[in-house]
Order: structure tokens, then C-alpha cells, then sequence
């Protein structure tokens, strides 16, 4: 940032609410601002008014309001603005059209056909941000030289591609004149395969701005990476954003003389890196505002601490973003914000749902902190305009915060301080909550005070808060306890020594400026120019000159770039990564050779290879040195060095420091006296210790007992966390205890997942995520379980409790446990459930289990990846383990296991497992995965003994009960104020006639209820038989879905009647793969039917395989959902006990022999109502060799029901069109081979209306927004593809 002596440098972080104004002004001064980013009565843009202040003050010259400013003082402007960000969230872009390839015209709808809340039966989802599509006539293919093929053409990843369709120019030329007679001037173009064949996309382009549109974003120069769906949404984002952020651009310049023409100004991007006005685009600008924030503690924490790890904590009033520095930036390039999924580099920030103005509730005897927000309007409690308690509300209440400290712009007026006195009433409404729970609750127990629930409910956020750091490091294979912790953001220095402290850390990093962090990092920042292209090379001796070659010419174009702004070469420097993954895993890891120089064996920019292996050991626990590398993409990070140098000086101390004042603050055990220190008058070298607060303008430093802070000689505060004392806990049920056990049981579940998919090997636990985790009691009851496959909701509970009825006294240290059989609590055969007992000494019997479901891709059976649709018996669908000792006495017992797996292969058409490698690695994985919970119960244990630890496992399952007693009373109450009955029954057939029958009552003064499936059909001959675990976890997921209940599994007040021997709990040799993803869903729709929650949604998976000898795929497809009181069906996606990710097209292309030809919306499947039920889908499929094709689906025959004179929904059709023009109906569940030109086109069903089409629709309301913060980053993303299974 250096520029000629004698001018000023400004870095402006533009917030949501305030705007940070850093500046270093001549002679090297630094002065800092902060104001409101909206204030229209007083000025039009929060940063030219900031820097007018600046200059005013510094200058002592009177700048009027609204006049442009003298830039010959200034040399430099950078700037974070939220501008992208706010309109996404607002949904405030430019009106955008969509062209597309023909046939793909829904495909940013439908998306990955995933469902965000797996819960929530509308299936709210962020509509997309296209106000029109132009279907292209245009197709390019990969090249696979088939007869009549033409001449093939290189596209630039080095593909050979066949264009069977060049663009059709003139069709497109009057549909895009009729869009700019729309008022629409802003267009994405997006087609297939483009990544590596740009030209169609060039042409459209071309003729789109001769014809005199003002914004194209052409996806293939946006972000040039292989996926059409995640490439389509950020080419959208692009066209949408970008002009609003020009004309935001064009205004900011308007407050300037000569518009800013010789002052260089910079925009941060979502990569950390800054880049001039002009080139900053909406794709790279979603997370300009919190990327200033890394950059900041990465250029003065990280160093200042010796280059120890650090994690950033910028807890803020609605939210707290989480992100790691360790010596070089996190990227992520894919990721979701605003409900919109962007490919580009961007910090990995993890955002999440607990801040200071998280809410405060008391539910079925838990704490619970969030997710809800009081926002800034109305606020918290204490803010004087009626808004609810939160965690700031209770920091106040414990004498923690200052209303002196904080200016008076609080109440209606906004003139008035904050008010303890209304976060105290604000409380004590929840504590009479809590201690009338604590009266006449189960176990009754001694009343608590009010400042003991305001510190139960800090304690439960700060949990809530060291979920998502713990699974940030240990995602990566890093251990939280080895990092310093960086806090910055409003809140965060309230919470940092307790959550340091929770996570093993001992230093807590708090900037001098830590409240304007955001804006220094941006003045610490580089500039930045990324050059990538796509790529299909093998990473081998044979490619390296190719690839040295690529990377020299994209290095050549960031060197340039940088030059043109006016940086010298010494100035610049230029970072090579390779995006390489083991071929046939989706799992790529962007990689840079900077800590792996060249070797004879490696390209010139570095050994890439070495450096690829050593990551993905640290991250994934082992390599496949037998498996050959891929490059998917090769890229170049040039950087123009171009930082501030800070050159305030701390104050030096000049004898102890002062006391402004001393306070009363609640601690455990009591309040304490606690001095109050000014940050401002503290100086280097000054030691306090805790408990104390520290102040300055922006925030409140607490500093807790046993801890020691200090100013260091940059003027910062290091504050040495003490160990966490022995805990008080007892065997007594204490609810804030209880909310806390909850949450690190959880968190243990959790983390025992994250192990799994690192450790496996195979795509569908590692990349698919089909997996769950959980901890039970000694009882074998279910205590956490993570994460939420709806399929496997409760049914590991019973798994486990067979196991431990069915060996008795045969179970021993060093043993673990193998099962999948049906009558033994398993789900289908593929799905292999380990179960480790956890002795303890001194006890004979085990203390707890750990348990860890897992889908393998084969398991043996009369078919390639053990889902057959025609199998007939238990042993047609693979190897079967009812109750098999893995490990024994410690010794894993591969021989014995790998006969059980190839055992189906002695049974006549079936073979054996035909991928034993994966099987066995992946079960190692499990025990793994088993491992690390029972180390982190044991380590609960060792803080609170056993006895603690086992009390608290039964306290969580008696919860469980109550709530679910809580939700049952509540749901027969709303129902009987309605005039509804508390008896109901529902009855639905599957396609062949078989009744799937319920009878439910609910007995309201016991909180109890009988769900009797008596009346269902007998077992059928097929596959369709649906084990008892299954239809207990259907059940689950509807009482999940009609009430908001949190705990898995608990079914104590419910009474399941299921007739043996009926398709709903069929004989031990009865074959289920169907029933698990077939059957599962029509229980649900009768269940869902039963108490008019919703109609039918499409009831089926639509199960496709397809498979030779050289290959093998799977894929469940999309259809309507039901409509519901208040909201029409959703079109396009998975409902209820499926929630599976597509494969995108253009990978689905490049890896099988197939074409998408069309995938796209089925328009009046949906049926009709006051509310619409939402449409299936059309999906055709051309093939490109020979292959079997089977169909596993259902709701071809039964129509989607309708509720309250609503038309049920359309069936399903499987259609084979043969290259010879006939047109043969499937069926529903077939296997069939297929040629060459054959069509396979699959018709999904849509789902049922709701109410009388006649009535007349509810008057259109403003859409629906998506949450206002919702989360992000690479957590949330691996919880989301968790629950997309």
C-alpha cells in the first residue's frame, strides 16, 4: 500500500450494519472510524462520508456534505462491501435471463434435486435468480468415435469432443431481441460442456452484446471448471450481481473529483486477494466484507504468535464466522451462500447461526441457545424496543457487559442506554420456565437463580459454538488445542477464554484493533490475479512438459495483469496449483508445490505429486499408491505485494496500570469483584489478571478467572488461558449440565463421523456420505446420532439391543460387532452396521456402545452393487451378518470376513462381494470411526467419572421421552382446538396392490400414542418387504417432521403394532432392498395422510442402475412433493426418506457411456388444488455402448394422493425407445439390456394438490426470502451433503 509521502490510505470495511474506516494518514498516524452504513437522513454512502470525516478532522478544513471530494490528498482506497452479498439475500439483482443447452431448461431448479431441511415438509428453497430461460439449439459430446460420428475437435482441457450441434445463431438472434423488448439486458449463458469447448458460448456472446446487452456472463469465462450445475448457478450469480455492483462503483466515484482517476482503488474478493474496481465481478465479491477479517489475523496474529496455527472467532450480533489460518489461506471452491451455490475461490468461512443475538429458550428440560435471532431490529431485550432474550441479554444480566461502555442509541428514539433492567425481566420469564420444570419435573431438584440460568445459557453457547471449530480442524485432520485462538467481532471477547479453554487452547490473540479487524486486513492485503483452466491430464512423467507449459503460460498472464496496475516484477509473485484426485474418486484437492521444490521426477514448478500425497494423508489417514493421479484444473495465484505498513506505536506503560472502575461479575460459584480496565490507557507490558474486563470503543474483553491477560509490544492483548477446574457435576439431573452433555454427545457422534469419511475409501461413504454415527447407553438406548439419513433414524438403537439380548454374556474386550440382517435392526443388505462394546475396569458388563452404519457399494447378490429389482430371497441380495465378531480379542479377523463376503457366490446366478478391497478397508474405517468415540467418551469420562458420564446417557434418553410426551400432548391439543379427532387412519397400496394400513390414537393425558399397522399386507414374493427398523424410522422422520423435535430415535410413549409376517416386519429370509427405498416411502405418505399433514409427494425413489463389465452406476432421481395447507408442492426434488445428490450431467457424460439428452421440469404432473402439488421430472438417457438397465420404482400404477379435494399427482412411466423408433413401456421394476441409440426416458411422478382447485388461490404474498444469515462454509457444506443421502 506504500504510495508518496504526505497522502492518505484508506481501507473501508462496508458491514450490514456499520462501516469501518481504517486509515493511515500522512506522517503515518493511524485513524480509525466507525459508522452507520445506513443513515439516508444524514449522507448518501457510508465510505465517502467516512473518508470526508477523515479528511475534515485531519485536515481542519470545513468539506461540505454532497460536494465531490479533492482526491489529490489520496492515494489509495480499498474496500470489503457486503453490496453482493446484501442483494443476493435480498434477491435485489438485475433482472436476468438464463440461456441454456435445449433440454436442460430446469436444470438450475432442479440443481443437485437435494432438499436443504430435511425436516420441513414445504421444502423451502431460495428461488433461483433467472427471470427467463432461451433454450439453445446447440450440442457438444465427448468424441468416443462411434459409427457416423464426425470429426472430432480438442477442447482446451486436451478432450477429444464431437459437436453435433453448432449453434444455431439465427434461431437464437430474434428470442434474444424479444427479451431486450422485456426490459431484460443482463443475460448467463451456460452450455454443456463449455468448460472445455468455449466457442458456442463465445458466439452466443458475441451476438447477444452486438444486439446491445449491456452485462453477458459466459460460464465458460466466469469459472472454467468441469460441472454444469454449480458453473450455471455462478455465471447467474455473475450477471446478477455485477451490475449492481458497477452501478454501486459508478456512484462511489460520483462522491470524487475525476472520479477517482488517479487514486488506485481496490475491492477485496472472496479469495483474501484485493482487485481493482473495474474487475471486480458479483461471483468473486459474496464474501468481500468477512474475507478482511482472515487476512487481518493472518498478517498480524499468525506472526505475532511464531506461526502457531490460528483460528479465527468473529462472533458478531446475529452470527460467528469460524475460519483457520495455518501459514497459507483455506480456499474452498464450491460453496453456498444465500441458497446459491458459487464455483470460485473463496476463504473457507464457516459461518454459523450463534451470535450475541442468539435467543434464549427453555425446551422439554434443555437449554437451548438459537438457531432463531432477535437481529438488529428489534434486538436483544436490552436494546429497549420489546425484542426477546438472548446471550446478550444474559452476558448483562451476569454484570459482564457495561451499559456505561455502550453510546445511547437504544429504545424507540435511539437516544437511550442499554437496559439491564429489561434483559433481568426478559430472563426471569424463561427462569420461572426452568424452575417450574425443576419443581414438578421428573426428578425434581432445588430451584435456580436468575444469574444461574443466565450462566447455564452462556455455557450452552459456547458449546454451541466449539461444535463447528472442533470440526473444522479435525476435518483436516488438525488438532483445535494446537492453535492459538484469534478473536475479533462485537462479541467474541466475552466468550474466547471459555471457549479457548473448552477446546484445549492456551492463548486467546485479541488485535488492538480486533473491532475493526475486517478493514485492517484489507489494508494488510495483496492484490491478487488468478488465472485456471480445466484440464484432463494424467499427473505422469508423460504430462509433465504439457503441464509445466500450461502453468507458464498462465503465470505469464498474472505477471502481466499485476504490471499493468503498476506493480515492478520484484513486486510480484506467482503461486502453481494443480486440482488432482485419485482417478474414479470424486475427492480433489487443490495443490501447491511451494514447500515441495522440483525434483527429476516431478514438472519444473514443483513435485505436485509429493505434496498431493502428504495432504491427502493428513486429511484422509491413508493414500491408493496403486490408483493413477488426475488433474482437473490447473491454476496460477499471482500476488502484487502491496501491504500497509503499520507505524503507530503502542503506548508504553508508565507504571501499574489503571483501574477505571471495579464491578460485580458472575462467575461459577458466585459473584466477584472485577476490575475494569481502558484498553486505551494500557501499555505494553502491562499484566492483568483475571477476573477483569477490558474496554475499548468496539467491544468488551472478559477475562476470566484463572486467567492471566497481557499487552504485548504491538500493543495487543495476549490473555494465557488457566485449565479448566474439576468438574462439580453429579449423578443429579442439573438441566444446564444436561444441555451441555447433549451437545458433546452430539459432538462426539459427530466427530466419530468425520473420521469415517476420512478414513474410507469407498465414493459412497467418503464423497456420497452414507453414513451414520451415534453413541449409546449401557442399554443399548440411542444417546446421540449424527448425522440425519432419515433411513437410518432409530434403527442402530435397535441393532444394538439385538446384539446385546442375542450374545448375552458372550461379549468381551477387544471385541466388535458386525451386522446388517434384516430381523437383527438392519435396513437393506448393503447398509453394514459396527458396533464396539466399551468395557471400562471394574465392570463386568459394557459401560456404553458406539455403533457406525455405513452403505457399501457391493456386498455380492445377483446383481452389480447389490440393489436387484427382481431378487426374491435375502441371499440374492448379497452376504448376510446377523451377528459376526469383526475384531475379536483385538485382532481384526480378515480371513473369517472375506469368506463371509465371497459367501454369496456359492448360491447358484449370485456372486460375491466384487469389491473386497473397498469392503474390507471401509470396515476398518468403521472400527476407526468406533475408536475415536470411545477416546472421547473416555475422555468425558476421565473429567467426570464414569458414573457421571452413565447418568447423564440416561438423563438424555429420559429427555428424549419427555419430549417426545411434550410433542405428542402438544400436537393432540392443537389438534382437538381444531376440531380434529385424536383417532385417524389412512390407508394406501403399493403398485401391486398391497395395503400399507394405519390406525393411530393419541392418548393426550399420558403423552403417549398407538401407531397399528394392523390390516397391511402379507409378505410379498418380491423385494418390497420392508424390515421393522424401516418402518420405525419412517416413523421417526414424520414425528420430525410434524413437530419441531430434536431427538432422534426416542419411541419410549409410542406403541408400534407391526403384524409379523405382513411386507411391514416380514419373515428373516424375505428379500428388502425394495422395501428400504420403495415401500419406506409410502409409509411415510400414510403416516403423512393419516393426520393431514400433507398430500402424497412422488412416493417413489426412482432407483435407475446401469451397468457392464467395464462399468457400473446408480442414480435415485427427482419428482414432485406434496402440496400442503399454505404452500404449493415443490417441483424437481427428493422428498421424505431420500434426500440423494445427482450426479451432474457433465460428469455423468464424461465418466459413462450414456447422453443426457433432456432433464427438465414435467409440467402438470403436479396436482391440481387450491395449492399445486410440485412436478416430476423428465430424465432421457441415450446409450453409448451395450449395457443392463434396471428400474427399481414405484407410483406407476397408484396416483400421488390429493388432500381436502386436492387431484392427486401424476404416475411415473419408464419408457424404452429403441434406436429403430419403437416404444416400449417398462413397467415399474424391469431389467433390460440396452443398445447402443437406445433412449431410456423416465417420467418421475409429481405430487398431490391440496384443497379445491375452484377455491380461489391465497393472495400472492412477497416469496419467501432465505434466511437473512444463513450459514456457510466447509462444515456446513459437509453437513448438507451428509443429510443429501
Amino acid at each position: 500500500m506504500g504510495s508518496p509521502e504526505g497522502r492518505f490510505h484508506f481501507a473501508i470495511d462496508r458491514g450490514g450494519t456499520f462501516t469501518d474506516v481504517f486509515a493511515q494518514c500522512p506522517g503515518g498516524h493511524v485513524r480509525v472510524l466507525k459508522l452507520l452504513s445506513e443513515d439516508p437522513a444524514n449522507y448518501a454512502d457510508a465510505p465517502t462520508e467516512g473518508i470526508r470525516r477523515i479528511l475534515e478532522q485531519e485536515e481542519g478544513v470545513l468539506l461540505p456534505r454532497g460536494r465531490p471530494l479533492d482526491t489529490s490528498r489520496i492515494a489509495s482506497i480499498r474496500m470489503g462491501t457486503t453490496v453482493a452479498t446484501n442483494a443476493l439475500l435480498e434477491r435485489q439483482g438485475e433482472r436476468v435471463a438464463l440461456l441454456v443447452t435445449r433440454g436442460f431448461r430446469d436444470l438450475l431448479h432442479i440443481g443437485t434435486q437435494a432438499r436443504p431441511d430435511l425436516f420441513d415438509l414445504a421444502v423451502p428453497m431460495p428461488e433461483v435468480l433467472y427471470e427467463e430461460v432461451l433454450e439453445v439449439d446447440e450440442r457438444v459430446v465427448l468424441y468416443r468415435g462411434e459409427p457416423g460420428a464426425g470429426s472430432p475437435v480438442k477442447g482446451r482441457t486436451g478432450d477429444l469432443l464431437e459437436i453435433q450441434q453448432p449453434v444455431d445463431l439465427e434461431a437464437l438472434r430474434g428470442k434474444l431481441e424479444g427479451l431486450l423488448s422485456r426490459g431484460i439486458h443482463s443475460l448467463a449463458v451456460v452450455l454443456m460442456h463449455s468448460y472445455t469447448w468455449a466457442q458456442h458460448e463465445q458466439q452466443v456472446g458475441t451476438l447477444a452484446r452486438e444486439l446491445g446487452f449491456t452485462h453477458v456472463s459466459l460460464s465458460s469465462e466466469v469459472m472454467p471448471m468441469v460441472r454444469i450445475v454449480p458453473r450455471g448457478h455462478t455465471a447467474c450469480a455473475d450477471a446478477y450481481l455485477t451490475p449492481t455492483i458497477q452501478r454501486y462503483v459508478q456512484g462511489f466515484r460520483r462522491g470524487f473529483q475525476g472520479q477517482l482517476k488517479n487514486v488506485q482503488v481496490l475491492f477485496m474478493r472472496s479469495d483474501g486477494g484485493l482487485a481493482p474496481m473495474d474487475a471486480f465481478s458479483g461471483s468473486r465479491a459474496v464474501l468481500s466484507g468477512p474475507a478482511g477479517g482472515v487476512v487481518g489475523y493472518s498478517a498480524t496474529t499468525y506472526h505475532l504468535e511464531g506461526g502457531q496455527p490460528v483460528i479465527g472467532f468473529d462472533m458478531g450480533g446475529t452470527s460467528t464466522d469460524v475460519s483457520r489460518y495455518a501459514g497459507e489461506f483455506e480456499h474452498v471452491f464450491e460453496a453456498s451462500t444465500a441458497g446459491v451455490t458459487l464455483q470460485a475461490p473463496q476463504l473457507d468461512i464457516n459461518t454459523v447461526a450463534a451470535g450475541g443475538g442468539s435467543r434464549l429458550f427453555f425446551r422439554s428440560g434443555l437449554f437451548v441457545v438459537g438457531p432463531e435471532s432477535a437481529g438488529a431490529h428489534p434486538g436483544p431485550a436490552c436494546y429497549r424496543k420489546g425484542g426477546p432474550v438472548t446471550v446478550t441479554d444474559a452476558n448483562l444480566v451476569l454484570g459482564r457487559l457495561l451499559p456505561a461502555s455502550f453510546p445511547c442509541i437504544f429504545g424507540p428514539g435511539e437516544d437511550q442506554p442499554l437496559s439491564p433492567e429489561a434483559s433481568r425481566k426478559a430472563l426471569e420469564a424463561v427462569a420461572m420456565e426452568v424452575n417450574s420444570f425443576l419443581t414438578n419435573g421428573p426428578c425434581p431438584a432445588s430451584q435456580l437463580s436468575l444469574e444461574e440460568v443466565a450462566m447455564g445459557f452462556v455455557r450452552v453457547a459456547n458449546e454451541a459454538m466449539c461444535r463447528p471449530i472442533r470440526a473444522l480442524t479435525q476435518a483436516r485432520g488438525h488438532d483445535p488445542s494446537a492453535h492459538v485462538l484469534a478473536c475479533f467481532g462485537g462479541a467474541g471477547g466475552q466468550h474466547a477464554c471459555a471457549i479457548a479453554r473448552a477446546l484445549g487452547m492456551d492463548t486467546v490473540h485479541i488485535h488492538r484493533h480486533s473491532g475493526l479487524l475486517s478493514a485492517l486486513g484489507l489494508a494488510l492485503a495483496d492484490v491478487v490475479h488468478e488465472a485456471q483452466e480445466p484440464c484432463s491430464l494424467s499427473y505422469t512423467p508423460e504430462t509433465f512438459a504439457q503441464l509445466d507449459q500450461r502453468l507458464s503460460r498462465l503465470e505469464e498472464q498474472c505477471v502481466d495483469a499485476l504490471q499493468v496496475q503498476g506493480f515492478p516484477r520484484s513486486q510480484i509473485s506467482t503461486e502453481s496449483f494443480l486440482h488432482l484426485r485419485y482417478q474414479g474418486t470424486d475427492c480433489a484437492l487443490m495443490v501447491s508445490a511451494h514447500q515441495h521444490p522440483a525434483t527429476a521426477c516431478s514438472p519444473r514448478a514443483g513435485d505436485f505429486g509429493a505434496a498431493f500425497v502428504e495432504r491427502y494423508m493428513r486429511e484422509f489417514g491413508f493414500i491408493i499408491p496403486e490408483r493413477p493421479v488426475v488433474v482437473d484444473d490447473v491454476r496460477v495465484r499471482g500476488t502484487g505485494r502491496s501491504g500497509l505498513q503499520l507505524e503507530d506505536t503502542p503506548k508504553i506503560q508508565t507504571g501499574p496500570p489503571h483501574v477505571e472502575k471495579v464491578t460485580q461479575c458472575y462467575f461459577e460459584g458466585g459473584y466477584q469483584e472485577t476490575p475494569v480496565y481502558l484498553l486505551g490507557e494500557l501499555g505494553y507490558g502491562h499484566q492483568l489478571q483475571g477476573p477483569c474486563l477490558i474496554i475499548d470503543n468496539n467491544s468488551t474483553i472478559l477475562v476470566e478467572p484463572g486467567c492471566q491477560a497481557e499487552v504485548t509490544d504491538t500493543g495487543d492483548i495476549r490473555i494465557s488461558v488457566g485449565a479448566e477446574g474439576p468438574s462439580m457435576a453429579d449423578t443429579r439431573l442439573d438441566p444446564i449440565q444436561l444441555s451441555i452433555f447433549s451437545h458433546r454427545f452430539m459432538s462426539i457422534a459427530e466427530q466419530m463421523g468425520r473420521i469415517l469419511q476420512r478414513t474410507a475409501i469407498s465414493t459412497n461413504i467418503k464423497e456420497r456420505l452414507d453414513f451414520s454415527c451415534a453413541l449409546f447407553g449401557p442399554d443399548g438406548g440411542l444417546v446421540s446420532n449424527a448425522p440425519h439419513i432419515p433411513v437410518h433414524l432409530g434403527a442402530m438403537q435397535e441393532t444394538v439391543q439385538f446384539q446385546i439380548q442375542h450374545l448375552g454374556a458372550d461379549l468381551h474386550p477387544g471385541d466388535v460387532l458386525l451386522s446388517n440382517h434384516p430381523s437383527a435392526g438392519g435396513s437393506h443388505l448393503p447398509d453394514l452396521t459396527v458396533i464396539t462394546p466399551v468395557f471400562w475396569p471394574g465392570q463386568t458388563r459394557p459401560v456404553f456402545y458406539v455403533a457406525s452404519r455405513g452403505h457399501h457399494a457391493d456386498i455380492g447378490g445377483i446383481t452389480p452393487g447389490s440393489m436387484p429389482p427382481h431378487s426374491t430371497t435375502l441371499q440374492q441380495e448379497g452376504a448376510v451378518f446377523l451377528s459376526f465378531k469383526l475384531v475379536q480379542g483385538g485382532v481384526f479377523q480378515e480371513e473369517a470376513v472375506t469368506e463371509a463376503l465371497r459367501a454369496p457366490g456359492k448360491i447358484s446366478g449370485c456372486s460375491g462381494t466384487r469389491n473386497l478391497h473397498d469392503n474390507l478397508s471401509d470396515l476398518r474405517a468403521q472400527v476407526a470411526a468406533n475408536q475415536k468415540g470411545i477416546q472421547l467418551v473416555g475422555e468425558l469420562i476421565g473429567q467426570y467419572g464414569l458414573d457421571v458420564v452413565q447418568a447423564y446417557m440416561g438423563h438424555i434418553q429420559a429427555n428424549a421421552e419427555l419430549a417426545v410426551r411434550d410433542m405428542l400432548r402438544a400436537f393432540g391439543t392443537s389438534r382437538q382446538a381444531r376440531g380434529l379427532p385424536l383417532e385417524v387412519s389412512a390407508e394406501d397400496h403399493m403398485d401391486d396392490g398391497s395395503p400399507i394400513c394405519l390406525r393411530v390414537q393419541i392418548n393426550l393425558s399420558q403423552g403417549s400414542a398407538v401407531f397399528d399397522f394392523t390390516g397391511s399386507g402379507s409378505e410379498v414374493f418380491g423385494n418390497l418387504n420392508a424390515p421393522r427398523a424401516i418402518t420405525l424410522s419412517a416413523l421417526i422422520y414424520c414425528l420430525r417432521c410434524l413437530v419441531p423435535l430434536k431427538s432422534e430415535g426416542c419411541l419410549a410413549p409410542v406403541r408400534v403394532i407391526i403384524p409379523k409376517g405382513s411386507i411391514l416386519d416380514p419373515s428373516p429370509e424375505a428379500a428388502v432392498v425394495g422395501g428400504n427405498v420403495l415401500t419406506s416411502q409410502r409409509v411415510v405418505d400414510v403416516i403423512l395422510g393419516a393426520f393431514g399433514a400433507c398430500s402424497a409427494s412422488q412416493g417413489c425413489m426412482n432407483n435407475v442402475t446401469l451397468g457392464n463389465a467395464r462399468m457400473g452406476y446408480y442414480e435415485t432421481v427427482a419428482g414432485g412433493a406434496g402440496a400442503g395447507p399454505g404452500w404449493h408442492g415443490r417441483s424437481g426434488v427428493h422428498s421424505h426418506m431420500t434426500n440423494t445428490r445427482i450426479t451432474d450431467p457433465e460428469i455423468l457424460e464424461s465418466r459413462y457411456p450414456v447422453i443426457l439428452r433432456r432433464f427438465e421440469l414435467r409440467p402438470g404432473s403436479g396436482g391440481r388444488g387450491r395449492f399445486r402439488g410440485g412436478d416430476g421430472v423428465v430424465r432421457e438417457l441415450v446409450f453409448r455402448e451395450e449395457a443392463l438397465l434396471s428400474v427399481l420404482t414405484e407410483r406407476r400404477a397408484f396416483q400421488p394422493y390429493g388432500l381436502h379435494g386436492g387431484e392427486p399427482g401424476a404416475r411415473g412411466l419408464n419408457l424404452l425407445i429403441r434406436k429403430d423408433g419403437r416404444t416400449v413401456n417398462l413397467g415399474g421394476k424391469t431389467s433390460v439390456t440396452v443398445y447402443p441409440g437406445d433412449v431410456f426416458c423416465l417420467h418421475t411422478p409429481g405430487g398431490g394438490g391440496y384443497g379445491d382447485p375452484e377455491d380461489p388461490a391465497p393472495p400472492p404474498g412477497s416469496p419467501p426470502l432465505f434466511p437473512a444469515f444463513p450459514e456457510r462454509g466447509s462444515v456446513f457444506e459437509y453437513r448438507r451433503a451428509q443429510e443429501a443421502v
